[in-house]
């Protein structure tokens, strides 16, 4: 007797095809939810960074004082960056920010990352390291213009109790800088923490276990293992931090506004003066072009010498 496999032929086939085809609903329903959860964040993008960066290159074109129509000018704006001492002595400013900023707050963060893995996993703590990165901008300057006042601040009273100088922090010349640059590294050291906090939590516990059994010591198995997969997390924060420090601003308006002796005048701080103290917007968006051109490259570097797109771990 021969089977007759008619009817069994069109079961098998038609039964994929259903799973397929539900599958690819189910596909496209997860699509368009994504899509409507992404959709008030798009909108926010383009509203508030995408067209005010494409203004910003319009104006920059222009002499407009804000009272009269913009009046093109061509590249005018940008020669006249080429001769502005002020300009580049706030470029100067920020580098100069940033080799005080950066290093230690990578170090501090970085190592305060590596004691929290090693020794508690505490909510608690967690959540007291990041505290003063919640905190906002302006309240911590403003605590901090207490704090190291040179005569009602508390640091210096300190300082005196100890038999120590009166410092004049915010106040001097040569230490201005390196106070903003300070309550910065505090502001932000639990931030890098955390990052580095869950870098480190992604590395498997096996390879420090096998580096142990060939005799490594911990310097060996941080230099050899953590550091290496910490990479990609290393990259992010240099990154975000180096173009965050570049762009700083707030702490100075509040402690110094630039002074004393134009010590504090960084170069956000002269463009935010240019576009709404002399009503120079043309000019002021000009010099905002030129440094987000300087952020750009320096962050396509940065991630080439790094090898962001490679991940030992994988």
């Amino acid at each position: 007797m021969n089977p007759n496999p008619g009817p069994a032929a069109p079961a098998a086939e038609t039964r994929p095809g259903r799973w397929a085809g539900a599958r690819a609903t189910l596909q496209s329903r997860e699509t368009w939810t994504a899509w409507a959860m992404l959709l008030p964040a798009l909108v926010g993008l383009v509203l508030f960074y995408g067209w005010p960066a494409v203004r910003a290159v319009q104006i920059s074109f222009t002499d407009w004082n804000l009272l009269r129509p913009a009046r093109d000018v061509g590249w005018a704006n940008y020669a006249r960056l080429l001769d502005d001492d002020r300009f580049w002595r706030g470029l100067e400013l920020s580098l100069y920010y940033v080799l005080l900023n950066i290093p230690l707050q990578t170090v501090l963060g970085l190592s305060l990352a590596v004691a929290m893995d090693r020794l508690t996993r505490s909510l608690f703590v967690k959540a007291v390291v990041l505290l003063p990165y919640l905190l906002s901008n302006v309240l911590v300057a403003l605590i901090w213009l207490w704090l190291l006042d040179p005569v009602l601040g508390v640091v210096n009273h300190g300082l005196l109790a100890l038999g120590a100088d009166a410092q004049p922090f915010f106040a001097g010349p040569d230490q201005a800088l390196l106070s903003v640059a300070a309550v910065n590294v505090w502001r932000h050291m639990g931030l890098v923490a955390m990052l580095f906090l869950a870098g480190l939590q992604n590395i498997p516990r096996s390879l420090y276990e096998a580096a142990a059994l060939e005799g490594a010591t911990e310097w060996q198995s941080f230099r050899r293992i953590t550091l290496p997969l910490l990479r990609p997390v290393m990259v992010f924060v240099l990154v975000t931090s180096v173009t965050g420090s570049i762009q700083i601003f707030d702490t100075v308006a509040v402690t110094t506004q630039g002074g004393p002796a134009g010590s504090t005048a960084v170069i956000v701080q002269y463009i935010v003066q240019n576009a709404f103290g002399y009503l120079k917007m043309g000019y002021a968006s000009a010099m905002s072009m030129v440094l987000f051109g300087l952020m750009l490259a320096y962050t396509v570097v940065q991630m080439r010498i790094m090898r962001a797109d490679h991940n030992d771990l994988a």
